[in-house]
């Protein structure tokens, strides 16, 4: 297998995210269109910081589901229509196992689970060093890009 991997121009190519929203800085050992790792380097300087919470610094759930679906867009976008957009479509099974605090650096692991049409889905985890913080998965739609 090769190994492949998305630098942040390539990732900024793909998804219309943009700070403070773009949550993924890297991809690596990437199997087209089936699985891969994201990275995210959690910094103390996220915006969502300053609120959540003051006194003792966590990452957002919310905000590391949402990683994990840039990061199954990414992978995804190997072979896809040029400007096809996805849309996140469900979410199940999402489980918290440990805090993600400034200085941690993700790596969420997605692999493609099944494929019907334009809908998509994946199984999602990450680690922080080698212990589990959040499992999921995730169901999307791949739709043409607006004319």
């Amino acid at each position: 297998m090769t190994t492949l991997t998305m630098y942040i121009e390539d990732i900024k190519k793909i998804l219309p995210h943009r700070y403070p929203f773009l949550l993924v800085d890297r991809v690596i050992d990437i199997e087209p269109g089936m699985r891969g790792t994201g990275i995210k380097n959690v910094s103390v300087n996220e915006e969502f910081f300053n609120g959540h919470f003051p006194t003792q610094s966590v990452m957002p759930g919310v905000l590391m589901l949402e990683a994990m679906a840039q990061t199954a867009v990414l992978l995804g976008s190997f072979g896809a229509e040029p400007g096809s957009i996805v849309y996140l479509t469900g979410i199940d099974d999402a489980k918290f196992k440990q805090r993600v605090v400034p200085g941690d650096q993700l790596h969420i692991k997605m692999e493609k689970t099944a494929v019907k049409g334009p809908f998509e889905k994946w199984k999602g985890e990450i680690y922080v060093d080698d212990k589990l913080c959040v499992c999921a998965h995730l169901s999307a739609m791949r739709s043409k890009a607006a004319q």
